[in-house]
């Protein structure tokens, strides 16, 4: 089963991503490290794979 929109909001935030808004459903976050990425979505809606894959990698980027 996927995971949902605002699953992977709650991994960003809590890896210290801030949100730094965006227009419609999509919403860009960055951290203090240089890493960006953007999910776009409904926080009810199921994440694609490539979302999760996307901020798989951002987060792993950070601890590095």
């Amino acid at each position: 089963m996927p995971r949902k929109i605002r699953q992977l909001i709650a991994d960003l935030e809590r890896a210290g991503f801030i949100n730094r808004g965006g227009k419609g459903s999509h919403r860009n976050f960055t951290h203090h490290k240089g890493s960006r990425v953007t999910i776009s979505g409904n926080p009810g809606q199921d994440a694609k794979p490539y979302q999760e894959r996307d901020v798989k990698r951002a987060i792993q980027e950070t601890e590095n």
